[in-house]
């Protein structure tokens, strides 16, 4: 399973987000009742599988002596972490904290990574992608991966 591309979306009055029926099939193909693990990072929400999820904090269990840094970001993820169910209509609500946090009023874009999604407000979003990149290929380099552009 694999989230890719982008989804331009907006919340209802009730602060449900109506998913992309790709979402919401790969979702309910890992967990039939399309749960879903949401926290909080990098400005926006980052959505995992429920088995991700569990990876994901397993990792975390595994750090001795974190350093006070490291129990700030925890505090940030872990903490902002709300397990959700996608509803009949292929719908989850967002939390007032959630929303708040990400900038969320009413449009979204929900934005593939590959093994998770992020819910992004749309102007965030906007203003992530709108700046220089051209430095990023070094970097894509010095890791070992290969982008012919």
């Amino acid at each position: 399973m694999s989230f890719k591309g982008r989804s331009y979306r907006s919340l209802d009055p009730k602060g449900r987000l109506m998913l992309p029926p790709e979402v919401r099939d790969a979702l309910l193909a890992v967990s039939p009742e399309g749960r879903v693990s949401l926290t909080t990072f990098d400005g926006c929400l980052v959505a995992y599988t429920p088995e991700d999820w569990e990876k994901f904090e397993a990792g975390f269990a595994r750090i001795k002596n974190p350093s006070r840094k490291m129990r700030d970001f925890r505090r940030l993820v872990i903490g902002g972490v709300e397990e959700l169910c996608v509803d009949k209509q292929g719908r989850v609500k967002l939390s007032r904290a959630h929303m708040e946090y990400a900038g969320i009023t009413k449009k979204v874009v929900i934005v593939g990574q590959g093994s998770r999604f992020e819910i992004w407000s749309e102007e965030e979003l906007e203003a992530v992608i709108g700046q220089d990149f051209g430095d990023v290929t070094d970097e894509l380099a010095e890791s070992g991966v290969d982008f012919p552009i």
